[in-house]
């Protein structure tokens, strides 16, 4: 699997987790909601840094880690929450879930084509 695919499911999560945490503050109100936004922003800024030849190695680590800890706090601390007020909100949950385990199984699957490919 190639830069630009890891490029892509990250752009798509990062913007997921930007317009859904965004939502999510206008709806409620609360300062909590943006911290997916503090994240999908990070994740943005990382992965413009994969098209430097320099950085991609490192960009690339750095994307797995916070998209591994934005996906476990969303699952841990905010689904259990979410399934039980339910609604939009529920939904905007999982959302930002499904598109940060897919990006975590694109690059996972990316790192193991890369190993075996050395």
């Amino acid at each position: 699997m190639e830069i630009k695919s890891i490029q892509k499911f990250n752009t798509v999560n990062s913007i997921a987790l930007l317009t859904m945490s965004l939502w999510g503050y206008i709806d409620t109100n609360s300062f909590t909601a943006l911290i997916p936004a503090v994240f999908g922003t990070i994740l943005f800024i990382l992965g413009m840094l994969l098209n430097k030849e320099k950085l991609v190695k490192m960009s690339a680590h750095v994307i797995v880690l916070f998209t591994l800890l934005i996906l476990a706090a969303l699952t841990i601390q905010v689904l259990p929450g979410a399934i039980e007020r339910g609604g939009i909100g529920l939904a905007r949950v999982l959302i930002m879930i499904t598109t940060s385990s897919i990006a975590m199984i694109v690059f996972v699957k990316s790192f193991i084509d890369n190993r075996k490919s050395l």
